[in-house]
């Protein structure tokens, strides 16, 4: 009986070795849908920056206007006869709604950049072309301490 409980103990430490210790591929994996992820990020802020010039040319342009005259606008793909007083307060809540939307979307994609330089940081990830120069130096130096036993050799992404 003694003897089931000890290797239970055994089994299950192992068992939770292999889970924090991941396997190259899986942590290149990570890494790259990571990667992925903060550059949609950035696509997407970028998106709604162009939106927001959109509307800020629109607005600029319709202040000018007389505010009694007639405009269209698309609203869900149907295009809707309205007056340029009617459509003006409703363009520049929509580019306010879209600066707090790209505000979010960059605090996001700042917090998933940090997430990323831990990552890397954690698992000796060097991107190829990447300070091949610096990254010589210290892991040696990194090495000659012992530090470099821990975690053997870095991955290398391209």
């Amino acid at each position: 009986m003694a003897a089931n409980c000890s290797t239970g103990s055994k089994s299950s430490s192992s068992a939770a070795g292999k889970q924090s210790a991941q396997s190259a591929e899986q942590v290149v994996a990570t890494f790259q849908r990571m990667r992925q992820e903060q550059r949609s990020m950035a696509s997407k802020a970028a998106e709604l920056e162009m939106e927001i010039n959109e509307h800020s040319l629109v607005i600029e342009t319709l202040k000018e206007v007389d505010p009694s005259r007639k405009c269209y606008r698309l609203v869900g793909g149907v295009l809707v006869e309205r007056t340029v007083k009617e459509v003006l307060p409703a363009l520049e809540n929509n580019k306010e709604q879209i600066s707090k939307a790209t505000e979010a979307i960059n605090t996001q994609m700042q917090a998933k950049g940090r997430e990323l330089t831990e990552y890397r940081e954690r698992y000796n990830i060097r991107l190829v072309g990447e300070g091949e120069g610096e990254g010589q130096s210290g892991a040696s130096s990194r090495d000659s301490e012992g530090g470099g036993s821990k975690s053997g050799a870095g991955v290398l992404v391209s």
